[in-house]
């Protein structure tokens, strides 16, 4: 590993030797071995209590926890720290298990519960430094306020500890203490903070898309890469801001009305031209300066001054390959990061409404977990005061104080993720006493960490950091040969032994992001949401809004986030670190280099009377009039879901019509496939011989391009985009794209051309699952959008076989994916296509996020429940997503759903994705899941009078 020739390394272990003595006695603890005592004792004696009353140390008053028949909790109290410490004990009531394994991923400490098999996830984890971000948060920029709040949660936390351990925590944790001597230790304040980073970090950005890019041009022209990256369609998708304007250091929204009370703070009136673009074919990306905009689109063309972009990365292909498969096995806590992962939320004004009053509508898709990621809460002083702040109720992360998503009694906001480039990857000069920085040698800061793990030796590691953040090829022994081939310009300096690969992101600066937390549970009224936002660095987030103020209430919408200026290049390849040009502007705490938040896109009362965020563009970024100045990204979702909500939304209020409460709920489950409404009109005019295959075409004859469960024709056009996918570009692309295990010939170049006397190899692809290309979401909608106009393009041209013969055109293209998917489904549904249904290809099934995802079969069937068939798709408004390059399996979710009710609050509705409790044979461990794939929502109480009603179970808690 010549690029590490001075640092650590990490040897792969075996990953499974300490789980499987765990399932083996949970297999004891379910009954099979130790009898019915087990079986009753060691599985239920961790439920928690929920009626009567317990003492809970550090109180000053008592806390009424009230539960519904879903075992969702609403906690009242008489001041701040009472309310904040009893939600920490209720946490850890239903999640401890979920809290324990969450801290310790966070802070790099996972081989401590798991053994030797979490050594390199931790060295990575390490490597990153999230624990110690956290404690400098913690240490140096947090309100004294917030921190009070924090450690009240700690303490609730820690009640709930004291006293117990193994059975009397969770099932998980039995078998913990019967296989080691491990004891969960007391919570902490950065525990909470660190799961901010978690959460950064799967929300990080376009850094998956820039290692793509790389590893793409090691077998692909620049041409060919941009046709699969293609400009965002302004055109035919709206951003979530039009015509909005930078001037005198202050955003101004343009179209924006006057605001239903003072309250909802002073906006600007914005005049510059609408942001609607064209979108072209792209052109050749040019080098961003400073805070000049760059056009979306093009593909840089260079590492450095005068270098190739496809050289560079031919260098690059293995070790940006390796980081590629590091990051798939870090514990993903929201999800794999990539297309799927965003969210759905709109929010219409009261003008266009049955109620008079705004409704907004929010639903995060994250990757299916159990138990969710989510718990559904209310927090509530009995008696506003300055030492009771809070009447708050929604979704909270166990293991943080506060609701994260929700609506207090002003106002509601609602979240999706922005998808801003806040990552770069940075090619290192290493030498043997230190980096290459500005033509000089500087030393590393370093620091020294120690892993230990259960039942083992400990490990140590050495984590080596340059300017442009942590060096991550330290984590790989291929990784660390980075750039030892890569072509770069005669500037560049000597390559040595190689380069190795920094990671530049703004989470790894300390933030506020916790302050926000708390800010948004209080505000009252726009000013307060915007305030509140100001906080919210990372991750960053698409922010809408509204309240009850006034005759018809306020909407509104806020971007916010820590977005760097860069200097030289656009984020979208490795950069050259050591040049001095490519460097963020404003150093590395510098407050100069990152977008001002003054100047950060917003919304309030668009004409238009509603706002939509669906991971799309947020404005369109350029120099000329009505253009945003600033880069955020170049890596938008490309608005398929966003556009469609658009079309509902006008649709239901043409001609004067009002949208009601379960409207909003019924576009949640909306299935409409816009691929297939592209694609379908073709696949039925080409002539199919084989009557077989005829007859699976004929399903497409009459569909209404939707994903029902039942549906036989979503069923066969989802095969059939799935193989188009694969033989127009899944089988062009680099190994390290394919998915593990898809294996083809093809003509070893070797350091020679790939010509007719190369030798033929069987190659095999290396990339996960979950994020293997193509994947079919929307990026992959418009590549094949651009494409069908073109019947002869390259890209329709594949391989015969000894049965078929070569295709040329994209009609026989998709003859022979139509025939592909005849066969592919008769083997997985039957050849009866009466029994045939999108729902038996497209199952969810909810996976213990520890045992139930590499246990044993028995023990998988004990912990994880489901399949659910599902409907929707990929890319879809209901997004339930799969990825197209490895199965039909849901790979994506909504991951809560909420419709709140602003004019009368008690008539919002929410669902969870699983339950509340985490505990595997609670009541409510999945109980809302059915409900949940049937669109259903369940009633929201808010008021007293309304949480009263619903209550089931009362526990007291008591000083």
């Amino acid at each position: 590993m010549p690029a590490n020739s001075s640092g650590p390394s990490v040897k792969k272990k075996g990953r499974r030797a300490r789980l499987i003595v765990l399932v083996m006695v949970l297999a004891l603890l379910a009954g099979l071995g130790y009898g019915a005592y087990w079986s009753v004792d060691g599985v239920r004696a961790s439920h928690p209590q929920t009626t009567g009353s317990l003492k809970l140390p550090g109180l000053t008053g008592t806390v009424d926890v009230k539960r519904d028949e879903h075992g969702i909790p609403q906690l009242y109290a008489d001041n701040d720290e009472d309310l904040f410490r009893a939600q920490g004990f209720v946490h850890a009531q239903d999640r401890f298990w979920e809290m324990d394994v969450r801290r310790h991923m966070t802070s790099g400490r996972l081989s401590e519960m798991f053994g030797s098999g979490q050594v390199e996830t931790d060295a990575f984890l390490r490597t990153l430094g999230w624990r110690q971000v956290a404690q400098a948060e913690y240490d140096t920029k947090l309100s004294p306020e917030t921190k009070k709040y924090l450690q009240a949660y700690a303490d609730g936390v820690n009640a709930y500890l004291k006293g117990k351990s193994g059975k009397d925590l969770s099932v998980e944790h039995a078998a913990l203490k019967l296989t080691g001597d491990y004891t969960p230790e007391p919570w902490t304040p950065v525990d909470s903070v660190a799961w901010l980073k978690a959460m950064a970090w799967d929300l990080r950005g376009n850094m998956q898309d820039e290692i793509d890019r790389s590893l793409m041009a090691g077998k692909l022209s620049p041409q060919q890469i941009e046709d699969l990256y293609p400009p965002y369609p302004f055109d035919r998708n709206k951003p979530i801001v039009e015509g909005g304007s930078v001037s005198g250091g202050k955003y101004a929204p343009q179209g924006t009305a006057s605001a239903g009370s003072t309250g909802a703070g002073t906006t600007g009136t914005g005049t510059g031209t609408s942001g609607t673009g064209t979108s072209g074919t792209g052109s050749t990306g040019t080098t961003g300066t400073g805070s000049q905009a760059t056009p979306n689109g093009g593909i840089t063309t260079g590492l450095a001054d005068n270098a190739s972009a496809q050289g560079a990365s031919v260098g690059l292909r293995t070790q940006l390959s390796s980081l590629a498969k590091t990051l798939d096995e870090i514990p993903a806590i929201l999800g794999p990061n990539g297309s799927g992962i965003g969210s759905n939320s709109w929010v219409v004004a009261g003008k266009y409404t049955t109620t008079g009053k705004p409704l907004l509508a929010n639903d995060p898709h994250l990757s299916p977990q159990l138990p969710s990621v989510w718990y559904q809460m209310g927090l509530h002083c009995r008696a506003a005061s300055p030492r009771c702040q809070y009447d708050v109720a929604g979704f909270t992360f166990s293991g943080m104080p506060g609701v994260v998503i929700g609506h207090n009694a002003d106002i509601a906001w609602g979240m999706t993720n922005l998808g801003a480039d806040v990552t770069d990857l940075y090619l290192e000069q290493i030498k043997p006493d230190g980096y290459v920085y500005d033509n000089k040698v500087v030393p590393f800061t370093t620091r020294e960490e120690e892993i230990k793990v259960a039942g083992g030796k400990s490990k140590r590691i050495t984590v080596r950091t340059t300017n442009n953040g942590p060096l991550i090829s330290d984590r790989s022994d291929e990784l660390a040969t980075v750039g030892s081939r890569a072509p770069v310009s005669g500037s560049a300096p000597d390559r040595g032994d190689g380069y190795g690969v920094a990671l530049r992101w703004t989470a790894l600066d300390p933030g506020k992001s916790m302050d926000a937390v708390f800010k948004l549970d209080r505000a009252k009224d726009f000013a307060g949401f915007r305030a509140a936002a100001r906080d919210f660095e990372v991750p960053s987030q698409n922010l809408i809004y509204a309240d009850n103020k006034g005759l018809n209430g306020n909407i509104g919408y806020q971007a916010p986030g820590r977005i760097p200026i860069r200097g030289a290049g656009d984020g979208r390849m490795p950069a050259p670190g050591w040049d001095p040009k490519y460097a963020w502007k404003g150093g590395k705490d510098g407050a100069t280099g990152y977008v001002p938040q003054d100047e950060m896109p917003y919304d309030l009362n668009p004409t238009r009377g509603y706002i939509v965020t669906a991971n799309q563009a947020v404005t369109e970024s350029g120099t000329g009039a009505g253009k945003y100045p600033y880069v955020l990204t170049t890596d938008w979702g490309y608005g398929a879901r966003s556009q469609r909500i658009n079309d509902l939304i006008e649709a239901k209020t043409k001609d004067n019509g009002k949208i009601s409460t379960d409207d909003m709920r019924t576009m949640q489950m909306d299935n409409s496939s816009e691929i297939a409404a592209l694609l379908t009109p073709m696949l039925t005019k080409i002539p199919v011989s084989d009557p077989d295959v005829r007859s699976a075409q004929k399903l497409l004859d009459d569909w209404n391009y939707t994903q029902e469960p039942d549906s036989a024709a979503a069923a066969y056009f989802n095969a059939v985009w799935r193989n188009i996918l694969k033989r127009a570009f899944g089988d062009k692309m680099p190994k390290e794209l394919r998915v593990t295990n898809s294996c083809m010939n093809v003509q070893d170049s070797g350091n020679g051309p790939a010509d007719d006397l190369a030798d033929v190899v069987r190659e095999c692809g290396t990339r996960g699952s979950d994020s293997a290309q193509p994947d079919g979401g929307d990026r992959w909608f418009e590549v094949v959008r651009r494409l069908v106009k073109d019947e002869k393009s390259p890209w329709w041209k594949s391989p015969g076989t000894v049965r078929e013969k070569p295709t040329t055109t994209r009609d026989e293209l998709f003859a022979r994916a139509m025939k592909d998917a005849r066969w592919e489904l008769t083997a997985k549904l039957g050849k009866d296509q009466s029994t045939w249904s999108w729902g038996r290809l497209h199952q969810l099934t909810l996976r213990n996020q520890t045992i139930g995802t590499e246990g044993p079969g028995f023990m998988r069937w004990l912990l994880n429940r489901g399949p659910w068939n599902l409907g929707g798709g990929e890319a879809t408004v209901n997004a339930t997503g799969w990825n197209a390059s490895s199965g039909y399996g849901v790979t994506w979710v909504p991951s809560m759903r909420m419709v709140v009710n602003l004019n009368d609050l008690d008539k919002s509705r929410w669902i969870n994705l699983t339950g509340a409790s985490g505990h595997a044979y609670s009541a409510h461990y999945t109980d809302q899941t059915t409900l949940w794939a049937k669109g259903e929502l369940l009633d929201w109480p808010f008021g007293k009078e309304a949480v009263d009603k619903a209550t089931v179970d009362t526990l007291t808690l008591k000083p």
